[in-house]
């Protein structure tokens, strides 16, 4: 059990799970500056003030991975506790895009087999969605990203 300060730092996060038709699910790697460097997680990001969590993994992943969300369903919103920080992760499958993701901050990308993601090195916080992916529990909360 991790233990959990009280004035820690709360981040709201979006994350997405995209999945190429061979079933191969993208993950990119966190940078070696970062919080938990090197590690492997669902492409996302913070959400901004003023945003949706939907509307923060579209602009997230236009920004990582140069790609647009035309299509995401919602998969799951839960708390994940570190030591110094709680993350608030809202997860959204996405179901269709444009364009081929590629690592536009400079981040390794990789396709992985599902039954291969909990031993790829996923930052603890999205192991919880590898283990919903492999459960294949059902989705809900369809939501169509309409493009300007």
């Amino acid at each position: 059990m991790v233990a959990v300060r009280s004035d820690r730092m709360v981040l709201h996060v979006a994350a997405g799970v995209l999945q190429d038709r061979l079933g191969r699910v993208l993950i990119s790697q966190r940078p070696p500056s970062s919080h938990m460097g090197g590690a492997w997680e669902f492409p996302g990001g913070k959400i901004n003030s003023g945003e949706t969590p939907l509307q923060g993994l579209v602009r997230e992943l236009q920004e990582e991975l140069a790609i647009r969300v035309d299509y995401a369903r919602h998969l799951i919103r839960y708390n994940h506790d570190y030591p110094d920080r709680r993350i608030q992760l809202y997860v959204w499958k996405v179901l269709d895009w444009r364009d081929d993701p590629r690592g536009m901050e400079g981040q390794s990308v990789q396709w992985v087999e599902p039954a291969d993601l909990m031993q790829a090195g996923l930052l603890p916080a999205d192991e919880r969605i590898a283990s919903v992916l492999l459960s294949k529990s059902p989705v809900n909360k369809v939501a169509r990203i309409v493009l300007s």
